[in-house]
């Protein structure tokens, strides 16, 4: 029995509901917060076998609580329990035996399956019906169900997989695979029906054999099923299956059912024994039995473990073999058993490396291993490389690569290269010594060595490498000279040497060669050492060196000496005399006479020590200039070696001497800035970094210029690259929350948490649960946990109270809340809002009742729509507006919006929004008189407002526009308590109806509305009204009428009364337009193509915008004058914070005339100026009219700024600051009268006040001056002006000018301050002089010109302080054609060296080009700023034109066009523009076509007869010149047809016959033809005429000639010879014959003379004794294993005589195939013997720690018992 161990005592086992997740689990990411301490060790497994649990604890570090759990478990003891152990339910069970219940003793036996608590103990007295539950929860590791793998622990069941891993969900398939899919076995299934008599009582149904599992059977009849069961034992067994019930049969649980009619066998499986199902007759009627079991494919393919290595060391290879194996008997079977099942696919070998360590020094070629007894891979193997075949500028080298095969022995043979392409071959030729030879390399002449007449000049000649070092190599024959003569032009005065006099100085020696040092080379040549020191320190001595003959031997790169008659040539000196200079302490001076007295006899020690140039250093640059400087050394002449400097003589030092070099600008190269760090730490990120393409033209200067990519040659290095690819570790990636399932009350946010794996290719794989080892995170949380408000739940409306005509119609209401538990509770109704009274009780309006006596009148409710669309410019109090239209309004706006009808009672009116009843509240007014008030538009306003009248529905749609004029979102939050309480939603069939009814605003039908539901209704001029806020190009007087307003509408406040019927007064900042207008648009849209539906809209939202600004003109001059309608006068109420004194009376009716009476002329508006000092109506008050100048003082509490205007229209009056529109605020007033108002004025306030009088005519504008205690105040602008066709312009200090040449500029310097400022000009800050124009402080520049360009400054000084404005002016130059374009010549050159090009020009310019030429188009350009080129063809850009391959270079000023079609000519235009104006130049391309020309032979096919044609000759022309008729492929060829010619009678000739069969087949015969005198008529009928008229025109034909003159040749052949050529089977040799061509006459003739005569064999098979050869094997060896599958054994195969049993070359026996030399063996299993290894590699199983691996365990079972 199982020791049954209890999991040991404490462990806490408390919400392990949501704790238990994987077994899996590693240190999470709880664990990394610090707050957790490390998992302790893993408990002891709760069971010793059949799968327990384990678990492992932690504890928290911090005193407050840790999130994440502190237990973790995992399955343990996964191995199944032996047959004896018992159910571990029934132990538990049992452990109750010996414990009373109620005072008596029970055996109690397990009750499993328990659907409801499956993990609780539950066990049922024996003998009794008594279940009891004995314990709360089962031992953890209890399975939970008898037939399942889950598991309890903790008394709660967890899932296990068939893997045993906590919390897998993988399954066994139907064969009992864990994971499977199903592969191993086959679904057999059958119906088997009784032929049994009485002599016949028995018959099979079926035989299942062992390991089968899933089997049914059902038996309908009389008879009765048994079985028969055979083990693999051979043990025999038999079961009647008399009663119903579970049995074990063999270990296999049968599930038996028997019913009167039918009878149930189950067998879960697998069987462990073969079941022969029979049946036994029982009555007289058929029976049938069906059945369906899965089947075991009992033979299947298993791979081997890898051989062992071919080779100890140095590497080898190993394969795998496929064996084909019975699951039944576990052993090894013939091949064809798995062939049997068409299922079993063998698995190809694999193949590996092994032992790749490097061999031991010791060990110079490879161990085979003894028991290797297998063939390794046949493989490459490759010749050393040969010598290069040339020592600089690029040879080649090659060797032999062979595809050989080693044996058994290790013997190595080549074989077939197609046994060796598994692997690529080696390359067999490879570039060498790919450097350039060394070259001479001549530095620059020197300066004469004299300075009058002829003299000599020198230079150093230098051998350089590839590597720019001095070296040796250079062929002497080709080195410059380094001495010529030179002349000056300047005379000497005295006589000249015949012969030019080498220099006495010696540093003129310069150009004498350095000394080049002998190099060993292949060739045998004397090599001299250095020479060794002089042998005096002082006076003349000797030298010696030692002189060698030396060779380089290639393969080896060794040097060999050899003897001196090995070389060739002259040996160099080993000895020669030194002078080290004069003994004495000094070195005497001399004259020249005593100089040469004293080294004329020393020829050889003539200036021993001098000074030399020794070339020069490195240029100091390799681009872009730099220097050289030339390298100065004292040497001893003799030896060449540099010598101290004291022994030259200093005042003979040769002049330093640089030159100048590597002058040519660098070439464009890339500049490469450094990586950003990586995007991310895994999966694959991105870093990026700045390339940019530069170039230095000059390092002295520093010039350095951005040029664009395309002049960098180089391929551009990359901006971005991947980074940290690696797989990141499997992690939770959560999606977003979903929303909340509630709004209150309690609800569920779900979300999906995924685990994924980030790749190093950055997708996402998708794996399983179990890989994330962090804990998982929250798919679902609470949301909106709070109470909802109370509020009333209503019920349907009832029908209405009457069947035509108007009733009633009425709904119950409950007062309830939904609590934060998401429960509904019946509440007070005191906590419900009021409910209104038309809440409960509402009108009804059927069809009118007929009246007695006349038919009913059709005549339903009719609501009168305005389908209208506004939009509102400017704030206003108070809009009404009519249903039936959209309204897009400003936040803070009250709207009255009414719904006027016909034939309807307006009291019976109901109102709705967004389909939700409306009713009165603080914020929503629903009147009785047919219209709905909205006191201040909030964003929660938004939305569609409907207003039905019986059946009669208009909507109208409302939509904010917020403070960046763009429209505002509809709010998603709950709608605010002081909103309507919201009624039921509306059905489906009224909002249907709400949809299709034709008088609502969805049914105008547009395009944009019948593409589908997809889009809002509601929203369908969202997009146009977006547009038309955001556009620019509103007509300039639209801004001035926006502002246009009367007084009345602005401060009057409209109250609903019973007159609210009547027409609503115009709007005069809202502009409204009619729907359909926005239709149209909408349709228009719809029909454009998508890449031009966008350049249509803009030109269409501007056309719609002047319209509108031209219908309200129209409409607003249309409205009556006050004057007329003299309405009574309406006293305004002053503003808050507005003095007592600008309060004043005003009409409330707007300025117009009464329709009919006289009309005003219209007139420009004229601003009222008055010249009066600013009004002090006290110390702190100031009240002033335009044009003067106003001094804030430090006891100003309040300035009024007057500003009357006329003109008609009346004008709009709008105030501005420094040029920017007045913010007003609580501080900063506009009055009634248009008056502004500043209280408290602080120095914020200061500047210039501008009044600006605007109608639909024109403008007026006058500035007042607010300064800070008299302080000097300049007016200024901050615009840019831009100016390319005006004569002059007058701009505001302060403002940036960019103009033409030659326009007249004022620039104004308007000032103000008292006292009053004096204005002084600066240009570029200096002074301006008196030439220039000041007039009033303006300053005036005629015709401007470059040298005007600059900053202007204008500084305004008086007592109190100065102030200074600036203007920068700056000249544009618009695109123009440069006069000299040798530049844009040079680019094209550049560009494409032998590419056609052509220049644009203003008239056009013309490229002829054959078909798939290409082509450059220069643009020459100038302007500033530098003019942008677009380039287009056809009037397209060259971007959108199909099929046009093309490129744009040099920053535009070049168009590459290449494969030049047809479609590619016509004319390019380049488009140039800047700020100052637009060019266009144009060229055009003309492809020069093939075509087919017709043309007519010249002869005629025939003289005569009636057969002479001329056929029309086609050919394929290109501008008149034949070219190949393939370019003319593709076109149309022209039909031709052939014309005779030449239809006369032919002149008598001779007729001749074909030639007969000769008489002989060679050596010679004769053949004969017949000849006849004819003549040819035109008819082409040929008649014979007399022979003499032929003989007069030609010559009579033979009728007879020699034929077959060759000799008569056979084959012939000699006697066969010895049987002796190689064997082809058992005796069988073969033998050859000569076979040879000759005359009948015996003479030998070539082959070829034969060919076409059959050859005769010249070989056969013949019987030899040297084939009576055999294959002899010897024994085979001891097996390497005693048992398991590894085991192998080898045995002798030799090729052996029949006679003599001596062993004979191989190939003699390759007749027949060669008997294997290696089996298998000993392949049984090991369990029941001693513990043994049965391979050799069980101690490196040891150190590796493998032996845990079942496939090490069983084959190294000494080694790692003993571990």
């Amino acid at each position: 029995m199982e020791c049954c161990r209890r999991a040991t005592p404490g462990t806490p086992l408390l919400f392990l509901a949501f704790l238990l997740l994987s077994s899996r689990t590693a240190r999470s990411e709880e664990d990394r917060d610090g707050l957790w301490d490390a998992w302790g060790p893993w408990s002891e497994c709760s069971r010793t076998c059949g799968g327990g649990a384990s678990y492992s604890l932690r504890r928290c570090l911090s005193s407050k609580s840790c999130e994440g759990r502190n237990i973790r478990y995992r399955t343990c003891s996964n191995v199944d329990c032996p047959p004896e152990a018992g159910d571990f339910r029934a132990q538990q069970c049992s452990a109750h035996n010996d414990v009373k219940h109620h005072g008596q003793f029970y055996e109690w036996l397990p009750v499993s399956n328990d659907p409801d608590n499956p993990c609780s103990l539950k066990c049922q007295a024996k003998g009794t019906t008594l279940v009891v539950e004995l314990a709360p929860k089962v031992l953890d590791g209890t399975r939970c169900y008898t037939e399942s793998l889950d598991m309890c622990i903790s008394g709660l069941c967890q899932i296990v997989g068939c893997d045993h891993q906590l919390g897998s969900t993988i399954k066994e398939d139907n064969c009992g695979v864990c994971n499977g899919d199903g592969s191993t076995c086959r679904l057999v299934r059958g119906q088997y029906k009784s032929q049994l008599s009485a002599t016949k009582l028995d018959d099979t149904v079926v035989a299942i054999p062992y390991g089968s599992r899933h089997i049914r059977l059902v038996l309908k009849g009389p008879d009765h099923l048994y079985l028969e069961t055979k083990t693999l034992q051979g043990a025999k067994g038999e079961n009647t299956l008399s009663s119903t019930g579970t049995f074990l049969v063999d270990n296999s649980s049968v599930d038996f059912q028997k019913f009167p009619d039918k009878e149930i066998l189950r067998m879960t499986g697998p069987l462990t024994a073969d079941f022969i199902v029979k049946i036994h007759n029982s009555g007289p009627a058929d029976s049938t039995v069906q059945f369906i079991f899965y089947q075991p494919i009992i033979h299947r393919w298993r791979e081997t473990d890898f051989f062992p290595c071919s080779a100890t060391c140095g590497g080898g290879y190993q394969l795998t073999s496929a064996e084909c194996y019975d699951l039944r008997s576990n052993r090894v079977v013939a091949d064809q058993y798995c062939h049997y099942y068409p299922e079993n696919i063998k698995p190809k070998p694999k193949l590996q490396e092994c032992n790749l360590d490097p061999c031991p020094a010791s060990d110079g070629y490879k161990q085979i291993m003894p028991y290797d007894l297998y063939h390794p891979l046949p493989r490459w193997e490759a010749t050393p490389w040969t010598a290069c075949s040339s020592s600089c500028g690029g040879g080649i080298q090659s060797r032999a690569v062979s595809c050989v095969e080693e044996d058994i022995q290790g013997h190595v043979t080549s074989v077939e290269e197609w046994k060796c392409m598994y692997t690529p071959k080696m390359p067999i030729v490879q570039p060498c010594n790919i450097f350039d030879c060394p070259k001479w390399l001549a530095q620059e002449w020197s300066p004469c060595t004299v300075t009058c007449g002829q003299g000599l000049r020198y230079r150093v000649v230098l051998c350089i490498d590839h590597r720019g070092m001095h070296t040796g190599g250079c062929s002497p024959k080709t080195k410059p000279h380094i001495k010529e003569e030179c002349v000056i032009p300047t005379p000497c005065y005295k006589p000249k040497e015949k012969l030019p006099v080498e220099a006495k100085l010696p540093w003129y020696k310069q150009a004498q060669e350095l000394e080049e040092g002998a190099a060993v080379s292949e060739e045998p040549s004397f090599i001299p050492e250095a020479w060794s020191a002089c042998t005096v320190t002082c006076g003349v001595g000797t030298q010696v060196r030692m002189v060698r003959c030396q060779v380089l031997l290639p393969f080896s790169q060794s040097v060999a000496d050899l003897p001196v008659d090995e070389c060739e040539g002259p040996k160099p000196a080993s000895q020669r005399a030194c002078y080290a200079g004069p003994c004495h302490g000094e070195v005497p001076e001399l004259t020249p006479e005593e100089t040469d007295g004293l080294f004329g006899g020393l020829q050889d020690f003539d200036e021993l020590y001098d000074w030399e140039y020794e070339g020069f250093t490195k240029c100091s640059e390799s681009c872009g200039g730099g220097v050289q400087e030339a390298v100065v050394s004292c040497l001893n002449k003799q030896t060449r070696e540099p010598a101290d400097e004291n022994l030259c003589v200093t005042s003979r030092r040769p002049p330093r001497l640089l030159k100048s070099c590597s002058l040519d600008p660098c070439p464009a190269r890339w500049e490469i800035g450094k990586w950003s760090p990586c995007s991310l730490t895994c999966g694959v990120g991105l870093q990026t970094r700045d390339v940019f393409c530069s170039h230095l033209l000059s390092r002295e200067m520093n010039e350095t210029v951005i040029l664009a990519d395309e002049l960098c040659r180089q391929p551009k290095p990359s901006t971005v690259q991947a980074c940290n690819r690696f797989n990141c570790p499997p992690a939770w990636y959560p999606a977003q929350w979903q929303p909340c399932s509630r709004t209150c009350g309690g609800g569920i946010q779900k979300r999906e948490v995924l685990c994924k794996q980030r790749m190093a290719d950055g997708s996402f794989l998708e794996l399983p649960e179990t890989f994330c080892s962090a804990s998982k995170l929250a798919s679902q949380q609470a949301c909106k946990k709070d109470d909802c408000p109370s509020e009333w739940l209503l019920s349907d409306w009832t029908e209405c109270s009457t069947s035509c005509g108007e009733g009633t119609q009425t709904r119950s209401a409950i007062c309830r809340q939904v609590l934060k538990t998401g429960v509904s509770a019946i509440v007070n109704s005191s906590l419900c809002p009021p409910l209104p009274f038309s809440s409960s009780i509402r009108p009804c309006m059927l069809a009118t009742c007929a009246r007695p006596g006349r038919p009913s009148s059709k005549h339903s409710p009719h609501i009168a729509a305005a389908r209208k669309v506004y939009i509102q410019t400017r704030r206003q109090r108070k809009l009404h507006f009519v249903v039936g239209g959209f309204a897009y309004l400003l936040p803070k706006t009250a709207v009255v919006l009414r719904c006027p009808t016909r034939r309807f009672r307006k009291p019976l009116i109901t109102w709705e929004k967004d389909g939700h009843h409306l009713i009165s509240s603080a914020h929503v007014t629903v009147a009785p008189f047919g219209y709905l008030k909205i006191h201040r538009l909030k964003p929660s306003d938004a939305g569609v407002y409907t207003c039905s009248a019986g059946p009669a529905r208009e909507q109208f749609v409302i939509k904010l526009i917020g403070g960046n004029r763009k429209l505002v979102a509809r709010p998603l939050s709950p709608r605010s308590e002081e909103e309507a309480l919201a009624g039921r939603k509306a059905s489906p069939k009224e909002a249907l109806h709400t949809h299709k009814h034709q008088n609502g605003i969805f049914s105008n039908g547009s395009k944009a509305e019948k593409r589908g539901p997809a889009t809002d209704a509601g929203s369908r001029y969202d997009d146009l009204v977006s547009r038309l806020l955001e556009q620019g190009g509103w007509p300039g007087e639209l801004l001035a009428a926006w502002e246009v307003q009367d007084s009345a509408e602005r401060n009057a406040s409209s109250e609903e009364d019973q007159n609210a019927e009547q027409v609503p007064r115009p709007l005069p900042f809202t502009m409204e337009t009619e729907q359909r207008r926005l239709d149209d648009i909408l349709r228009n849209l719809s029909q454009q193509p998508e890449e031009l539906r966008d350049v249509h809209r803009k030109h269409l939202v501007a056309q719609l915008a002047q319209d509108i600004f031209r219908s309200h003109l129209e409409h607003r001059d249309a409205l009556p004058k006050p004057s007329e309608r003299r309405p009574p006068p309406l006293a305004v109420p002053p503003r808050k914070h507005v003095s007592g004194f600008s309060s004043s009376l005003r009409t409330s009716a707007p300025a117009g005339e009464a329709v009919g009476g006289p009309r005003r002329p219209h007139r420009k508006p004229t601003i009222l100026r008055k010249i009066s000092a600013a009004q002090q109506l006290s110390a702190s008050e100031v009240v002033t009219h335009l044009g003067q100048t106003v001094a804030l003082a430090s006891g100003t509490l309040s300035v009024l700024l007057h500003c009357e205007a006329i003109g008609t229209p009346r004008p709009t009056i709008s105030w501005a600051r420094n040029g920017e529109a007045v913010q007003f605020s609580d501080r900063i007033l506009l009055q009634p009268d248009d008056s502004l108002q500043i209280l408290a004025p602080v120095e914020a306030d200061v500047g210039f006040y501008t009044c600006n009088a605007t109608n639909a005519l024109g403008y007026d504008s006058v500035s007042i001056a607010v300064t800070l205690a008299g302080k000097p105040l300049v007016k200024t602008s901050r615009a840019t002006v831009i100016n390319t066709e005006e004569p002059a312009i007058t701009v505001d200090v302060g403002s940036t000018i960019k103009t033409v040449q030659g326009v007249n500029v004022t620039i104004n310097c308007q000032v103000a301050g008292v006292p009053e400022a004096e204005v002084t000009w600066f240009r570029n800050k200096s002074k301006l002089g008196s030439p220039h124009h000041v007039h009033e402080g303006s300053l005036l520049l005629t015709d401007v010109s470059p040298s005007d360009q600059g900053l202007y400054s204008c500084r305004a000084a008086n007592l109190h302080g100065e102030l200074t404005e600036n203007t920068q002016l700056l000249l544009l130059d618009p695109p123009q054609v440069p006069t000299q374009l040798e530049d844009i010549r040079a680019l094209l050159s550049a560009t494409g060296p032998n590419l056609p090009s052509v220049l644009t020009s203003p008239l056009g310019a013309q490229l002829v080009l054959d078909p798939g030429n290409s082509a450059l188009l220069g643009c020459p350009i100038k302007g500033h700023p530098t003019p942008n080129i677009t380039w287009f063809h056809g009037g397209q850009p060259v971007a959108t034109v199909p099929g046009l391959t093309h490129h744009i270079l040099a920053a535009g000023q070049i168009l590459q066009v290449a494969n030049l079609s047809g479609g590619s000519q016509g004319e390019f235009s380049c488009l140039a523009q800047n700020e100052a104006g637009i060019l266009v130049q144009k060229a055009s391309l003309v492809i020069q076509d093939y075509w087919w020309s017709v043309d007519r032979l010249a002869t005629c096919s025939a003289s005569c007869g009636n057969r002479g044609i001329q056929q029309p000759r086609l050919r394929c022309l290109l501008n008149s010149t034949e070219v190949n008729p393939t370019h003319c492929a593709g076109k149309v060829r022209p039909a031709v047809q052939p014309i005779a010619c030449n239809r006369r009678d032919c002149p008598s000739r001779w007729m001749v016959t074909s030639w007969s069969a000769c008489t002989r087949s060679c050596g010679g015969g004769v053949q004969t033809r017949r000849v006849t005198c004819q003549k040819l008529k035109a008819s082409g009928i040929s008649t014979p005429v007399s022979n003499d008229l032929c003989t007069q025109l030609a010559k009579r034909p033979v009728d007879t000639q020699a034929c077959n003159q060759q000799l008569c040749v056979e084959w012939a052949f000699s006697s066969w010879g010895q049987c002796n050529g190689p064997c082809i089977g058992p005796h069988l040799a073969v033998q050859h014959r000569q076979v040879f061509c000759q005359t009948r006459d015996g003479i030998t003739l070539p082959s070829e003379q034969c060919s076409a005569l059959p050859r005769p064999v010249s070989t056969q098979n013949c019987w030899s004794e040297a084939c009576s050869v055999h294959w002899r094997v010897s024994l085979w060896s001891l097996c390497t294993a005693t048992c398991g599958n590894y085991g192998f054994q080898a045995r002798r195969v030799e090729c052996v005589h029949a006679h003599t049993n001596k062993a004979v070359p191989e190939h003699l026996c390759s007749w027949g195939p060669r008997p294997a030399n290696w089996q298998r063996c000993n392949i049984t299993p090991c369990e029941n013997m001693e513990c043994r290894d049965t391979t050799r590699y069980c101690e490196k199983v040891k150190q590796l720690k493998l032996c845990q691996l079942s496939q090490f365990k069983s084959r190294c079972c000494g080694t790692c018992g003993k571990a």
